[in-house]
């Protein structure tokens, strides 16, 4: 047996109160209004406070650059090149009206000049590009206390560099600790709560708990990265029957919709830590899984979300269809698998606040655990969704078009730039089949031209 020294044991008690402290501080203000849907409103008056402290920040910052003579870096949120909305042939038009006075009608079938559309439409891309862009973070006008949020970051005065350095010791000595003992809660109450209800025989009574085991473990991780959400129109949620799609920015977009709303999860079965909460969740619930050689056969992937839909006793299928996270600022071509199905569509509209910390997953930059890190050191993750009314396909209208037409109800509720562009570009060159359409549309203008004047 081992005995404690006074000042020992007076330690191990100290740590045992402190733990007992904040084991029921976590149950009461974090764990319980997670299961009962309520918040005590200490996020927003959180939010509020940063908000202050980041401006002030801000303006110290302007001002030490004023004393200094020192250029702030401010980024371009509208690009470096204004472009304007025209078409190829009404720029080949001016350009060949700006060299002669011929009308483009009254020119050969092709003119040298031609060339400088396509000359300066390639130095535009190469200087201003609009897609690639989108696959970076969004730098701030404000600082918000993140140095990597922000090239202005530089020694301006010792107190803009304590209030730093306090803010660092707040991130990762308090907030990071409590988010991850909250994340691990959230997660390992969502394997054990999914396996027990995966063992009641199929009812409304399963249902009723699988449904508030899902909320529950949901809005504790949720909790965990200290998201404030603001949802609208909650009257427009997805119902049994239909597909939720929404633009992606992040893998916890899954989080913040399913904290609100109960959903069938769709895609790939995955190993280790993932697959063990893939497997609880689905003895729960109807998610829809697909093994690594099945994700590529589209008519198989189409048939089971088809099979899902066509029931109207099973959940709304949660989907992102851009299939890669987008930087919050635009929306990408919607991939048109989930438009052919024939099911109505509940488009939702996420925009996050990159004032408070960048959601954007980089996943050419960095890796899960990494991006992981930064959300739960970030000082919380600020954003707004909007249920939009339901959209079902109309008789002549085709896949591709009712996504164009979902994706830009989507952009335009949430403020973002509604891009025909694939998202797949992140990984992948350029497709022949966009250059070929350039160069159609070129020979188009040229032999259209030419077929004219021979009728005439």
């Amino acid at each position: 047996m081992f005995l404690l020294l006074p000042f020992d044991s007076l330690i191990v008690n100290l740590l045992g109160i402190s733990l007992t402290v904040l084991f029921t501080l976590l149950l009461v203000f974090i764990i319980v209004p997670a299961i009962f849907g309520v918040s005590f409103g200490i996020r927003k008056l959180y939010m509020k406070t940063l908000l202050k402290i980041f401006a002030w920040a801000t303006l110290r910052m302007e001002r030490g650059a004023k004393e200094k003579n020192h250029q702030l870096y401010k980024p371009y949120t509208n690009g470096i090149i204004a472009k304007d909305p025209t078409s190829l042939e009404e720029e080949i038009k001016e350009i060949r009206r700006s060299g002669s006075s011929k009308a483009l009608d009254n020119t050969p079938e092709f003119e040298l000049s031609d060339i400088f559309y396509f000359c300066r439409k390639g130095m535009e891309t190469i200087m201003d590009d609009e897609v690639t862009k989108r696959f970076s973070a969004e730098e701030l006008e404000s600082w918000n206390l993140l140095s990597r949020t922000n090239y202005n970051f530089q020694y301006i005065s010792l107190r803009l560099t304590v209030l730093w350095g306090l803010g660092v010791l707040i991130r990762y000595c308090f907030l990071l600790p409590l988010r991850i003992a909250l994340a691990f809660t959230g997660i390992s109450l969502l394997v054990v709560g999914t396996t027990m209800v995966g063992y009641l025989p199929h009812g409304r009574f399963k249902e009723f708990l699988s449904k508030h085991v899902h909320l529950m473990c949901y809005r504790i991780c949720v909790r965990a990265l200290t998201a404030i959400i603001t949802y609208h129109d909650r009257k427009n949620r997805p119902r049994n029957g239909g597909i939720c799609v929404a633009n992606h920015t992040s893998p916890i977009d899954v989080i913040i919709l399913a904290s609100d709303g109960y959903y069938a999860m769709v895609g790939q079965v995955h190993g280790g830590l993932m697959g063990v909460i893939q497997r609880a969740m689905v003895k729960a619930c109807p998610h829809v899984w697909f093994e690594r050689s099945e994700v590529k056969d589209r008519h198989l992937v189409a048939k089971r979300l088809t099979e899902h839909v066509q029931d109207k006793s099973k959940l709304p299928i949660l989907i992102f269809p851009e299939g890669t996270c987008i930087n919050n600022t635009s929306v990408m071509m919607f991939k048109k698998g989930s438009f052919e199905i024939g099911a109505t569509v509940y488009p939702v509209a996420i925009k996050y606040d990159p004032q408070f910390g960048d959601a954007f997953w980089n996943s050419s930059k960095y890796g899960m655990v990494t991006y992981l890190l930064r959300m739960m050191t970030s000082w919380a993750i600020v954003c707004s969704v909007w249920y939009l009314p339901p959209m079902t396909r109309e008789t002549d209208e085709g896949a591709v078009q009712f996504a164009n037409r979902v994706k830009s109800a989507i952009a335009r509720q949430g403020g973002l730039v509604d891009l025909l562009w694939d998202g797949g570009l992140k990984r992948e060159k350029v497709k022949d089949t966009f250059k070929e359409e350039q160069q159609k549309l070129y020979s188009k203008m040229i032999v259209g031209n030419h077929e004219d004047r021979s009728r005439s």
